[in-house]
């Protein structure tokens, strides 16, 4: 299959389209700015509430008309315009391939190596966010403004926190399992003193073992790292960046200083530098670009980690080290590890944590939402700095393909470090009310990640979707969901090339990502937890329809609390979302006869932990039958705080082989 570089078979078409465009784009943009200008988000009314002069108001009265008129003028060009565009979008293709030409700029994609599906396997990282990029008056409805700006700064984030080394202390604790002890922000610092180290390593054993890989050269190879095995185990194949560090929790908590200045070097020993600012860095008008203090989330500037504050909690415990790391390089994420014997009680075999950034060696990454064209370049752009092979723009327009009129895309992106051999696009034809004027649909994705030594190649399957978003067409998602299975079986079958008597391909993975709209505890979407999908593939966060795990939490955040000085920060986020109150103050719960949709403030008892509607699913069928595939780790990510009204989720996938297994 030809992968579709660009948006229209010829150069003439897409010099006609570039042309209409141009003609619309004037009267789109003042009707944008117009209505925008009527739609504050509860930012801007908190800063017009110290403003004695009432200085918007009155630049309202003045521009309002000069809007309008303009408005009226721009239309009899917007109408030829229209007239050009609309023909031309059956020729349009349903997506744009975008590869990274130049390699220099990019700090992750150099990294990989091609998988010989030798060792124990090899773990795939995958990533999912609604990002609300719509065009700016409609994006304030959901009380997030500036769309462009927003854009660039997502983008930064993502691969800023993706290309960072990958720093993990597991605490193991028979004790502590709430959900609060899961993820905690932790600094490994080389630079403190003596009384640096003794106050930060509190109450932490002496650690069993520690591994550290990564000088952004892409060897794994390395003698050292080989023998280094440990309580840890051998690091798997192809794995970058990683430092482990595991942590018996039943000494009485003593470290030497010896010791301590051993794992700092041994932690930062060959790290690499963090991602250099660019010299396009703009100043936003939302609140969340402003670096402060102890906000991590964004790691463009060696300032905004050094200046962080260093919190250990251990248990009950907690060291505040404000004084020491202000030469900080990078966080460590710590995860609580229960003992075997709780395991066995617990049945929970994968890490989960709720982390202030996104995984560290990120693969694949999956986005919702990027309807507006101007911001999803600027995304683009970004996210090419991390990811060599991105999908964008996919969708259709005008009536072409669909049944109803189209104006926007389906706003899927799709971002990978391995090649991507084959795409395609389906649009859902059953949608209604305000979703039936985007494309809505799926976006089907075969990779290679690899190949055998017997010039077998290796590949996955990741589909990316966005189901019906309004309340109560349970009927129209369960069409959806329906039509996505029968889309990835025709798919899965049009694009392989093996058989069962001679296998040129061998299958890793098969994932599904996205915004599906409905969760797993109300009860007013049993129809949907119900799907005979959920009996193909796996929900990592699902015990059963209608019943969530403990630990997993909604992903729906309440818009009036986005700017909120306690959830404004990825740090002050996460923080909230590790406590039962917090989240009940902040998340969108289930809905039901007895509760209402938005539950901020609400102390009464709520089912879950949260209105749980972006899922990540894995299967085991169709996959190569001598390989097993098991979650690592799930996140719920507070990186992109203030930037949307949705939490990003991350699954990471081990594929064992088994071919070292005694």
């Amino acid at each position: 299959m030809v992968l579709y570089t660009s948006p229209f078979p010829n150069s003439f078409l897409s010099v006609l389209h570039s042309f209409s465009w141009g003609l619309i784009f004037p009267c789109y943009w003042l009707a944008d700015r117009l209505v925008a200008s009527f739609v504050p988000t509860t930012y801007e009314k908190r800063q017009r509430a110290d403003d004695p002069c009432y200085f918007h108001a009155l630049c309202i009265i003045i521009t309002t008309p000069i809007y309008l008129a303009l408005l009226v003028a721009s239309l009899p060009f917007a109408l030829i315009g229209f007239l050009l565009w609309s023909p031309l979008q059956s020729a349009r293709r349903p997506y744009i391939y975008s590869r990274l030409e130049d390699k220099n700029h990019a700090n992750g994609a150099t990294l990989l190596t091609e998988w010989k599906a030798a060792g124990n396997g090899k773990s795939f990282c995958f990533g999912s966010a609604n990002v609300c990029l719509l065009p700016d008056s409609l994006a304030r409805f959901n009380n997030v403004f500036n769309t462009q700006a927003r854009a660039k700064e997502i983008g930064r984030r993502i691969r800023n926190g993706a290309s960072r080394p990958q720093i993990k202390i597991y605490i193991d604790s028979p004790t502590n399992t709430s959900i609060s002890a899961a993820s905690f922000s932790s600094l490994v610092s080389p630079q403190g003193g003596d009384s640096t180290n003794r106050a930060v390593n509190a109450g932490i054993k002496r650690t069993t073992s520690m591994e550290y890989k990564g000088d952004n050269s892409g060897s794994n190879n390395s003698e050292d790292s080989r023998e280094d095995k440990g309580g840890a185990g051998e690091p798997n194949e192809g794995e970058e960046n990683s430092c482990i560090v595991r942590i018996n929790g039943e000494d009485n908590g003593h470290m030497s200083d010896t010791e301590t200045d051993t794992i700092n070097c041994q932690a930062h020993s060959g790290g690499p530098a963090e991602p250099s600012l660019e010299g396009d860095a703009e100043i936003s008008k939302t609140p969340n670009h402003k670096q402060k203090e102890g906000d991590s989330g964004s790691l463009d500037s060696y300032s905004a980690s050094r200046e962080s504050l260093v919190k250990v909690r251990v248990g009950d415990g907690m060291v505040d080290q404000s004084t020491v790391n202000n030469k900080l390089l990078y966080k460590a994420s710590i995860m609580k590890k229960t003992s075997v014997r709780k395991k066995k009680h617990t049945d929970e075999t994968f890490d989960h944590e709720i982390s202030a950034f996104f995984p560290a060696n990120l693969d694949f990454l999956c986005l919702q939402e990027v309807f507006d064209k101007r911001a999803a370049e600027k995304l683009k752009e970004q996210l090419h700095h991390y990811f060599e092979y991105i999908l964008y723009d996919v969708g259709v327009y005008s009536c072409h393909g669909c049944c109803s009129f189209k104006f926007v895309n389906s706003g899927l992106l799709f971002a990978s470090r391995y090649p991507v051999m084959d795409a395609a696009y389906h649009c859902y034809p059953n949608g209604r009310g305000t979703d039936s004027l985007a494309s809505k649909g799926a976006l089907f994705l075969k990779v290679q990640v690899g190949s055998t030594p017997q010039d077998q190649r290796i590949v996955g399957y990741i589909s990316c979707t966005h189901l019906q978003a309004i309340a109560g067409d349970t009927t129209v998602r369960c069409e959806q969901l329906d039509m996505l299975q029968d889309w990835l079986s025709e798919f899965r079958k049009s694009t392989s090339s093996s058989s069962t008597a001679n296998p040129e391909e061998l299958v890793a993975f098969d994932v599904i990502c996205g915004d599906l709209n409905f969760d797993n505890c109300s009860s007013d979407d049993k129809l949907e937890q119900q799907h005979s999908l959920f009996t193909h593939y796996k929900d990592p966060c699902r015990i059963g329809p209608g019943e969530d795990k403990p630990w997993a939490i909604g992903t729906l955040l309440d818009p009036e609390g986005l700017y909120d000085e306690e959830v404004c920060s990825p740090d002050n986020l996460q923080k909230v979302l590790e406590s039962e109150e917090g989240r009940k103050g902040y998340l969108v719960y289930p809905t039901s006869k007895n509760h209402s949709s938005s539950q901020k403030g609400r102390k009464a008892s709520l089912k879950g932990n949260g209105r749980r509607i972006d899922y990540m699913l894995y299967t085991e069928e169709g996959l190569y039958l001598e390989w097993k595939v098991e979650v690592e780790e799930f996140s719920f990510i507070t990186q992109l705080a203030g930037l949307t009204d949705h939490l990003p989720v991350a699954m990471r996938l081990m594929v064992s082989t088994g071919e070292d297994d005694p």
